[in-house]
């Protein structure tokens, strides 16, 4: 595979989100509402929450990228996430998918292995566990956190790829991405993104973003857990130790990163 110049390519996603603000439609856990949105407007893209089954399929059709978020699931909601999926399909809407909690119940497993056969995905991220499950293979986990799983990330992340027809992301101390055949690895971040709830969907938020500018989708979500992980290792050099601080940091992070493009420092092979 042709070296991948992570610093040019999220350059110009970059400046081509500043250009364009591409409205994020997310559908997504009530956890995590304030800081994906938040997120999204630091990334200069435009954040959209809407979850009513009455308008997520005009919201979807007219989004620039469409982000499905199971954390926080129930009935209806199942069947908002259906039907905005399906309209940001027939829409040629970017669709980023996070499973969390995928193997934690039976109704969460249910529910995720029902979005991935029903919904064309750009791109699916979760922890090794819940990517093993939807993957087939063997996992442990424990509320939403991954405990074990029957292979190691690029394991995981081929696998993952491969039986959903799209772009995997596997997200850990090094974050692995497939889309099948190819595999790109990130080694940015920092142990304090794991001190703030919502990190996780922050990072899918960054997914969702930098592909509403369209393919190359693998690229797309490299780039932007890059992105996100630079951000963290930023926030934690003048926050330190201390979650409150890092909290806001990390947003005064993604804003400086998107806007002065001062990208030194990626990790991506």
């Amino acid at each position: 595979m042709e070296e991948f110049d992570c610093r040019a390519f999220l350059e110009d996603r970059l400046r081509w989100v500043a250009a364009r603000k591409p409205l994020v439609h997310h559908i997504t856990n009530y956890v995590v509402k304030n800081e994906t949105a938040n997120a999204t407007l630091c990334l200069g893209a435009l954040p959209v929450m809407a979850h009513a089954l009455e308008e997520v399929e005009e919201m979807a059709s007219q989004a620039g990228a469409l982000l499905i978020n199971m954390g926080t699931p129930y009935p209806d909601l199942e069947k908002a996430m259906l039907a905005a999926g399906r309209a940001a399909n027939r829409a040629g809407v970017p669709v980023v998918f996070d499973p969390v909690g995928a193997g934690a119940t039976s109704y969460r497993t249910r529910l995720a292995r029902k979005l991935v056969e029903e919904i064309r995905f750009a791109v699916v991220r979760g922890n090794a566990a819940e990517m093993a499950v939807l993957a087939g293979m063997e996992a442990e986990i424990r509320g939403v956190e991954s405990i074990s799983t029957g292979g190691d990330a690029e394991a995981v992340a081929r696998s993952a790829a491969s039986r959903l027809g799209c772009v995997a992301a596997v997200t850990g101390k090094v974050d692995v991405i497939s889309d099948g055949s190819r595999v790109l690895h990130v080694g940015n971040g920092h142990h304090m993104l794991a001190k703030v709830t919502g990190t996780g969907c922050m990072a899918t938020t960054c997914i969702a973003v930098m592909a509403s500018a369209g393919e190359p989708f693998l690229e797309a979500a490299a780039a932007a857990l890059a992105l996100f992980g630079l951000a963290g290792e930023r926030a934690a050099e003048v926050a330190g130790e201390r979650p409150g601080s890092f909290h806001v940091e990390l947003y005064n992070a993604l804003y400086e990163l998107s806007t002065r493009l001062d990208l030194e420092g990626l990790r991506v092979t």
